[in-house]
């Protein structure tokens, strides 16, 4: 099983904002310049030419204003999330924890203004994978929330949504569930049905359904979603293209290829239209295309050897050929608009680096494959620390590759600590444990040592069932890795049944998030 080093979606769950503290700059109007021209640029995605505006804010500011004044800690904030999105957290950690300083010492630890600072600072925690940190602040700024502005005020659902979309990314589903419909009951009666703050709230809330494998209660809210954006903000909206996205990746999700194309080709073009054709999120679009052609491929290659046709007539190999040499050219571009507007450091980078390795890897262009991984991981483990959960992804990545060129003196170091990686930071029971220990166990299964290999599958497979559900294609790709070595070990009828048992999870109307290799 690959892990992607980044979810290839906008963001199905998405950590919102709450208002900015002293967000109306006054002073000099070259101190307003600078702050509405980083501010400007920012939401462009052009964060490299933010920078020097969003410096010299800062500079004139601490010219210009009192060191206390919650002002400074709106230019500090704004300069330290420009740093953040451009994967400079040391730089950008110093700035927020002295904007929180400054918004607590002048307004109160609980005034509404800093719930923002919170927000900002547990989202770059939680980039950094400090989750154990991410996760006070959150709880903080729900109840600050509530208490300060009252249960029923749109920030509280703010700090909802935010608290849950963490839950959901530590795998901690049925904790995330009970705060998405807080969210989304406390926004329906704030703003009404049919407003696109509710399609937010309901995006998110599939989003968790689709982690789940819940594919049916996902789809349902996905197009809920996106016909509240498409008819509160218009057909052409960025929001809109990022529901056209997350139901695409439903669709691909399922195996429903040709629904989730032109899902994905309508929300690039609506980037491209809103953003110009460099935008980091044309560049997530183009991968997600990228990712689906791939998986076309695999699909296809798959009906043909079950049907015994081998590697297909010679018009089915040349589309297939063409199909490769597509994604190929869509990661590509990815890859040069994020090195461009992002910088080659970026851990967007390192993503994109991550994606086209593991395109070549599949081609078996290995020597083309080693140097991107390795790149990937260098990126990742000095932007985000070397205990992080991309740096495990790309760890796992690299021994996968190893495998396939018989180079078993690398591979089990690095399962190992890839593994020690995702348990320290999600814990011994979370799905990416379940994956990151079937892939273990294949790499003691392929060297015979099958003693070791069977309680480990045994125990993947127990989370997986425990955290997914027993019809999830995950638990179906460990039944059918579980099979092979008991076939190997001479229990041909265990093997029969787990490989019955996959084929029918299988069989069922979806297909799995994650592809066995």
């Amino acid at each position: 099983m690959i892990f992607r080093s980044t979810i290839l979606c906008l963001l199905a769950a998405v950590l919102l904002l709450a208002a900015a503290p002293g967000a109306a700059i006054g002073q000099s109007a070259k101190l307003r310049e600078a702050y509405e021209g980083s501010q400007t640029l920012s939401k462009q995605g052009r964060y490299a030419e933010a920078t020097p505006y969003a410096e010299e804010a800062v500079r004139l500011g601490k010219e210009e204003l009192n060191p206390d004044d919650p002002q400074l800690a709106t230019l500090l904030t704004g300069l330290g999330t420009t740093y953040q999105a451009q994967g400079r957290y040391a730089e950008a950690e110093p700035l927020l924890l002295t904007s929180l300083a400054i918004v607590e010492k002048t307004l109160g630890p609980e005034h509404p203004h800093i719930v923002k600072v919170l927000h900002d600072l547990a989202g770059l925690y939680l980039m950094q994978g400090r989750s154990d940190e991410a996760e006070p602040l959150l709880r903080r700024s729900l109840e600050v929330s509530q208490k300060v502005l009252g249960p029923e005020h749109p920030e509280v659902a703010t700090s909802l949504n935010n608290l849950a979309t963490f839950y959901e990314s530590q795998g901690r589903y049925n904790e995330a569930k009970p705060f998405f419909e807080r969210a989304l009951e406390l926004r329906e009666k704030i703003f009404g049905p049919e407003r696109p703050e509710v399609a937010t709230i309901l995006n998110n809330l599939a989003g968790l359904y689709g982690s789940q494998g819940r594919f049916a209660e996902a789809e349902p809210l996905f197009e809920r979603s996106l016909e509240l954006r498409e008819k509160s903000l218009g057909p052409e909206h960025p929001d809109v293209a990022q529901s056209l996205n997350n139901l695409a990746g439903l669709y691909k999700s399922q195996g429903r290829y040709a629904e989730a194309g032109p899902l994905y080709e309508r929300s690039i073009s609506i980037l491209e239209k809103a953003f110009g054709p460099e935008h980091p999120s044309v560049a997530l679009g183009l991968d997600n295309l990228a990712q689906l052609y791939l998986a076309q491929q695999r699909f296809a290659g798959a009906e043909r050897r079950s049907v015994g046709t081998g590697g297909g007539n010679p018009e089915d190999i040349e589309q297939s050929r063409r199909r490769i040499a597509e994604a190929e050219s869509l990661m590509k571009r990815a890859l040069a608009i994020r090195e461009k507007v992002l910088g080659p450091g970026h851990p967007d980078v390192a993503s994109s680096l991550n994606n086209l390795a593991e395109l070549y890897r599949s081609q078996g262009r290995f020597a083309e494959s080693e140097p991107l991984f390795l790149r990937s991981l260098a990126i990742s483990e000095e932007t985000k620390g070397k205990e992080h959960p991309d740096v495990a992804a790309c760890l796992n990545n690299l021994a996968v590759l190893y495998t396939a060129q018989g180079r078993y003196d690398e591979v089990g170091t690095m399962y190992e600590r890839s593994l020690a990686i995702i348990k320290s930071v999600y814990g011994p029971r979370h799905p990416h444990v379940a994956v990151s220990l079937n892939n273990l166990a294949r790499h003691y299964s392929a060297q015979g040592r099958y003693l070791e290999a069977e309680p480990v599958f045994r125990r993947s497979l127990k989370i997986a069932e425990e955290t997914l559900g027993p019809d999830h294609p995950i638990v179906a790709a460990i039944l059918s890795s579980l099979a092979q070595l008991l076939r190997k070990t001479d229990r041909v009828d265990q093997a029969d049944r787990m490989d019955e048992r996959a084929q029918a999870i299988l069989a069922k109307p979806r297909q799995g998030n994650t592809t066995a290799q």
